[in-house]
C-alpha cells in the first residue's frame, strides 16, 4: 500500500486539491502497478508563516 505526502503552502482550492490527489494516485498506480484503491495520498497544507527559505518566512515577503 503506496503512502504519499505532498505538502504545500496553504491556499489552493478544494477542486485544486481533488485534482492534485487523483494526479497522484493516478502517477503511482501507473509507476508502481498498485491498484487505486490502496494509494493513499496526505496533504499537509503549511501556513506561510511556518516556512521560511533562506531564513526569511514566506508571510514576511511582500
Amino acid at each position: 500500500m503506496p503512502y504519499v505526502t505532498v505538502k504545500m503552502i496553504e491556499g489552493r482550492s478544494e477542486e485544486q486539491k481533488k485534482a492534485l490527489v487523483e494526479k497522484v494516485t493516478d502517477a503511482v498506480t501507473e509507476t508502481t502497478g498498485a491498484p487505486a484503491e490502496k494509494v493513499v495520498v496526505f496533504i499537509e497544507e503549511m501556513k506561510k508563516s511556518h516556512y521560511a527559505v533562506g531564513g526569511k518566512r514566506l508571510s514576511d515577503e511582500n
